[in-house]
This record gives C-alpha cells, sequence and structure tokens, in this order.
C-alpha cells in the first residue's frame, strides 16, 4: 500500500461519456467542471465508454461487439491507469451496467490498495440488489464508501445493510433562463427515455384528455429509446394533434427546451433524482410529476411541484388544468422551485465532495501508517 501524498489529492472519475447521453454522463461533466479550479485535487477521467483506436471504430457500429471491444478496452485501461492514483470515484447504474463497468473498478481498488467511491444512481436499486445477490451487495461491501444522490437510495441501501451517504446531485442555475409564465400557455414537454420504466404513455394519455379541453395544447417529447415507434403509434391512435417527437437532445440545448415550455410532464414509474426536474426547478418551468422513487425526497406537492399518483393519466390532466385556471399559484410554486433548486448548485454540494475525499485519504494515510509500523514490529 502506499501512503496518500500531501500535495495534491489524485481523483479518477470513471463515469459514461458525453458519447451516452443521459443523467450520469451530464453528472460526471457536472462534477469534473466544479472539481477541476480546485487547486488541492489532481483530477483524471476514464470514460466507461472509450472510444476504439479509428482503425478498430467499426466495431462499435455491431451492436454486441461494440459491447464486448468497449468493454475489454475499459477494463485495460482501468489497470494501466487506476495504480496512478489516490481515489477512484465510480459512476454506477444498475444491472449490467453496474457489473460491467462499476463492479471491476471496485475489485480493482481492491487488489491496488486504492480508496474507491461508489457513486450509485439508479432508481432500480432496490430490484437491483435483491436479484443479481450475487454481484451486487458482495461486491458493494468491498467499496471504502457509498454514495448515492438522495435520501432515497440511502433508505434502500440500508434494507440491504449497506451504509450509505447522500450527496445531492448538481444543477447550475446559471445554464438554465428562470422566467415567470405569465400567462401560462398550454405548451408542454416531456424528456424521460422512451423506455417502459419512464411510462411516456401516461403522458401522452393525459394529453389527449388536456387537449379536449385546450385544442391550441401543444406537446414536445425531447427524447429517444426503442419504445419510439411504439409511442408514435399511441399518439396517433389518441387523435393527437400538435404531438412531437424529436428525439434525444444534446445536453447543451436542453436550457432552450425548458425555455420554450410552460409545463413539464413526467409520469415516470420508478426513479431516484431524476436531473429532469432540478433542471425544471431552475428553469421557472412548473412540474407535474409521479410520486414514484426518490422524487418525494426533492420536491414537495403543492410546494414545489404537484405530484400524483403512478399510471394516472386523468390525474395528470387535472392537475395540468389547475396550473393553467390558476396562473398566480403556478408562478407561486415555480419561484419556490427555484430558490429549493439552490441546494443543489455546486456551492452548496462541493465541501461535501471534498471533505469526503480529505476524510478518505486521511483514514487511508492513517491506516497505511499502523500498517507500515506492524511490519516494522513483526521483524
Amino acid at each position: 500500500m502506499t501512503s496518500i501524498p500531501s500535495s495534491k489529492l489524485r481523483v479518477l472519475i470513471a463515469a459514461p461519456s458525453l458519447d451516452i447521453l443521459g443523467g450520469q454522463s451530464r453528472q460526471a461533466v457536472r462534477l469534473m467542471e466544479g472539481l477541476g479550479s480546485e487547486p488541492s485535487l489532481e483530477l483524471g477521467f476514464l470514460p466507461h465508454n472509450p472510444r476504439l483506436p479509428r482503425v478498430l471504430r467499426w466495431m462499435q457500429r455491431i451492436k454486441y461487439v461494440r459491447t464486448a471491444v468497449t468493454t475489454l478496452l475499459y477494463w485495460f485501461k482501468l489497470v494501466v491507469t487506476l495504480p496512478r492514483y489516490d481515489i477512484v470515484h465510480i459512476f454506477s447504474a444498475a444491472y449490467y451496467s453496474y457489473l460491467l463497468c462499476a463492479a471491476p473498478a471496485i475489485l480493482l481498488a481492491n487488489l491496488f490498495g486504492k480508496i474507491s467511491i461508489l457513486n450509485y444512481r439508479s432508481g432500480e436499486a432496490d430490484d437491483h440488489l435483491l436479484n443479481w445477490k450475487l454481484t451486487a451487495v458482495p461486491i458493494m461491501r468491498r467499496s471504502t464508501v457509498i454514495v448515492v444522490p438522495s435520501g432515497y437510495l440511502v433508505d434502500v441501501f440500508a434494507r440491504f445493510g449497506l451504509k450509505a451517504q447522500a450527496i445531492y446531485n448538481l444543477v447550475e442555475l446559471d445554464r438554465f433562463r428562470y422566467r415567470e409564465r405569465m400567462p401560462l400557455r398550454p405548451i408542454f414537454l416531456t424528456s424521460r427515455l422512451l423506455e417502459p420504466l419512464y411510462n411516456v404513455g401516461c403522458v401522452l394519455r393525459a394529453f389527449a384528455q388536456i387537449q379536449q379541453r385546450y385544442p391550441d395544447a401543444t406537446l414536445t417529447v425531447a427524447a429517444d429509446g426503442w419504445m419510439r415507434s411504439q409511442l408514435e403509434q399511441q399518439a396517433k391512435d389518441l387523435g393527437l394533434n400538435a404531438t412531437r417527437f424529436i428525439g434525444r437532445v444534446p445536453f447543451d440545448q436542453m436550457p432552450a427546451m425548458y425555455d420554450n415550455a410552460d409545463i413539464y410532464l413526467t409520469a415516470t414509474n420508478l426513479d431516484n433524482m431524476p436531473a429532469s426536474i432540478t433542471e425544471c426547478m431552475a428553469s421557472g418551468l412548473p412540474v407535474i410529476t409521479t410520486d414514484a422513487g426518490g422524487i418525494p425526497y426533492i420536491v414537495t406537492h403543492e410546494e414545489t411541484c404537484l405530484m400524483i399518483p403512478r399510471d394516472d393519466a386523468a390525474a395528470m390532466a387535472a392537475a395540468a388544468t389547475r396550473l393553467l385556471e390558476n396562473n398566480e399559484f403556478a408562478a407561486a410554486l415555480a419561484r419556490r422551485a427555484r430558490e429549493a433548486s439552490r441546494k443543489f448548485t455546486w456551492d452548496a454540494v462541493r465541501d461535501e465532495w471534498l471533505r469526503l475525499y480529505r476524510e478518505l485519504a486521511h483514514h487511508r494515510a492513517a491506516y497505511d501508517a499502523r500498517d507500515k509500523q506492524d511490519v516494522l514490529i513483526s521483524q
């Protein structure tokens, strides 16, 4: 084992790159932007999805070959890169993403005597920990510390005998233009992935009811996924007008998407701390959301959002009507949400990450000193 240097603490961030558009990659970029200005840190980045050398890049166009070669390259880079750092900060989703990306990093950190932070971010944690008995909890116990974005996941991990601590996801207020929507227009946005977990079909059913009352209402679906064609057909079957499926939107274009909308809809069945909601809060965009997973831990019904039961299209439509018919209430909701979003900014979160890094480094250095002393005594 090697002791922690007293000059700069070397931290390796292992996370998806922006080649994979999603919450993890966005949060990784935000964290690195914040930490990059810290003089006490030397920061490195290892993407879970490294790009192949140009001559081999054709392999990434073949579905299963892409996964195999990208994973092997990531493992190789882990072995080569990890020994140069003191701490490896590992972003993790659930299931195969955890198995292929997070678990190897934890085990290699153990092998090389490095500090490992498992930064677990999936709302599917309960099912993952329950059903992946050989690779989930046993390997997670080998991480130095587990960090999650919400109190919801702290509670989930505790049920499996794992201690986790919460540090919020980041939102940069200066990237999102706050405006009060007066009068509130029936211009709706959703940006959840087009997969069963996010139940965009419920949003479409709710919007069908909304359009019966507000024929000029519009809905933009700013996301992609394997259910896209099925959901587009559902929109046709419901007779929806002014409903656009525009596919995935790069992160740097999302502030404009929020700014152009007046109400945000999300009908997710399971979630943790969705960045889309915190970004809406920063933008002054009123949110109608389900009460799934960790969402009640970050927003409050009738204070910073309107919250409805899962898969209840009628309740979502009624909530939208309530906002459109009571603009003062909607504006007050948005103002309180904007103020609440400040606890997700870098200024609020920075000290928690730096404190954690330093505490872990101090404890490891003390452990290494005791280990060295034990060796000397035994000789």
